[in-house]
């Protein structure tokens, strides 16, 4: 456990130690500030025209405002997830650091695990970094607070399976860019699996669209907490870093 926790400590210091985590963080703040803005402003407008009609109803703001705040933050995940394990492995081998971890008396399921908490510790960082906004909407309106708890519990478990596909690609080269690349080209696969249900109805695009993380996180995202969505997001993480581990040690006995 001591090493487990030692390695995240170091993945996590890293990301504020080198550029990339500074400028991630920096971005993400900018764009999930710049789709707040866009979501208060359009609410603002949408609300002041259903106001002025005599059959308008008040605008659920969880629908019309939150929902649209937390779906935009989901589709940066889809970049930055992958910008931010890219360096996970690939770094160690380009530096010769990780012929030395495979020597050193630490288990191949410690490194793993130790890499996949330290990038996941700089996600919650970046999820945390991000709370003004939920208070803003709970002091100015009213939002439902059980929804933002929810969206951001899909938040999490979405960047928990997007770091898991990263921590596999990385492990898979040397070059980060590749590592990139990789982990960027599988998500876009389950992302596109997530919209089946939508394009294909019930039937096999519905089957393909529950093998995706986007339509399990879509359900949290409208309050509504599955057992299911749950145990997919457990069940698919074990998978991906089992894989992980699986490649680290077949590399530690050649």
């Amino acid at each position: 456990m001591r090493a487990t926790i030692a390695i995240a400590k170091r993945e996590l210091f890293g990301y504020f130690t080198t550029p990339l985590g500074w400028i991630a963080l920096s971005a993400v703040l900018l764009i999930t500030g710049f789709f707040f803005g866009w979501a208060v402003d359009l609410y603002g407008e949408v609300s002041l025209q259903s106001a002025s009609s005599p059959w308008g109803d008040p605008l659920d703001v969880d629908l019309y405002l939150v929902a649209p705040f937390f779906g935009n933050w989901a589709v940066i995940l889809l970049f930055v997830a992958p910008a931010i394990t890219m360096r996970l492995f690939a770094e160690d081998r380009s530096t010769g650091a990780f012929e030395l971890l495979l020597t050193s008396p630490i288990s191949p399921m410690q490194i793993v695990v130790g890499k996949y908490l330290g990038a996941m510790s700089f996600m919650i960082v970046m999820m945390a970094c991000t709370l003004h906004f939920p208070i803003m909407l709970l002091m100015r309106t009213t939002a439902d607070p059980g929804v933002i708890i929810s969206s951001y519990l899909a938040i999490f478990t979405l960047s928990a399976s997007f770091v898991a596909v990263g921590t596999l690609a990385s492990a898979h080269t040397k070059h980060q860019v590749l590592a990139l690349l990789g982990s960027f080209a599988i998500l876009l696969i389950f992302w596109i699996m997530g919209i089946g249900e939508t394009a294909h109805g019930e039937g096999w695009g519905s089957f393909v669209a529950q093998a995706s993380m986007l339509s399990h996180a879509n359900t949290m995202a409208r309050g509504i907490v599955r057992s299911t969505d749950i145990v997919y997001f457990v069940t698919l993480i074990s998978f991906l870093l089992f894989a992980t581990h699986q490649r680290i040690s077949s590399e530690r006995w050649r």
